[in-house]
């Protein structure tokens, strides 16, 4: 972050404070999603270096959160403006640098598999989807609900295979199929417990990742009824 006035360390560690938890973004002009007032949460912030009017952050926010609005709004709060120099992202969710692969990686992989058709490189620098929600608690479903959830159905009883315990209600669960492909992310609506013993919806279907017509749908629409 590059700041454009004199602020001592107390004042940019009270400014940074000021943001920590839930705070309210508008997204910037140049973005890709509506300019509406959205919640976004502040996890951790820390000072990691400073020369002068330069400052390395190290910044835990949540998902949408737009690094360049925090740092102009934090300009803002302190009076004297500022705004976003670079950005560098490590982790995502469970994923960090470490876990990424380079462009050169990629590149090298692929001349490997159209000129000797060799996969093994290009299957090991291209991750699936289902490892970047590993960490989520995990329903497997019945081959018959699957294109009903990949349609935005929620998921009920009559469609559950396997429940993974420790599952509470509003916790992000993962959806996937008896051969652990990942159909959709999901809200919870029952703990574990009583998806076990209840009937019902038990989750809420939220993001789907599995294109519909993937597998067969076994379940029919709703006939409209005559006028």
């Amino acid at each position: 972050m590059r700041l454009h006035g004199e602020v001592s360390d107390a004042e940019l560690e009270w400014g940074l404070s000021q943001f920590i938890g839930e705070f309210y973004q508008t997204p910037p002009i140049r973005a890709n999603v509506a300019r509406q007032v959205r919640i976004r949460v502040l996890y951790e912030a820390e000072v990691v270096e400073r020369a002068d009017r330069d400052v390395l952050l190290r910044l835990v926010v949540s998902g949408g959160t737009y690094v360049r609005k925090l740092c102009h709004d934090l300009g803002l709060v302190l009076g004297v403006g500022g705004h976003m120099s670079e950005l560098r992202r490590v982790r995502i969710g469970p994923k960090s640098e470490r876990d990424a692969t380079t462009i050169q990686q990629l590149q090298r992989a692929l001349w490997e598999f159209r000129q000797r058709g060799d996969e093994e490189s290009l299957r090991a620098a291209i991750k699936p989807v289902e490892d970047f929600i590993e960490y989520l608690p995990k329903i497997v479903v019945l081959d018959s609900a699957v294109d009903a959830i990949c349609h935005g159905a929620p998921l009920a009883k009559p469609g559950v295979a396997m429940i993974e315990a420790g599952i509470t209600p509003g916790i992000d669960v993962g959806i996937f199929t008896l051969k652990g492909e990942l159909v959709a992310v999901g809200v919870a609506l029952k703990s574990f417990e009583e998806m076990l013993r209840g009937e019902g919806v038990m989750v809420r279907t939220d993001r789907v990742f599995m294109a519909r017509g993937t597998y067969p749908p076994r379940w029919r629409r709703g006939r409209p009824k005559a006028s």
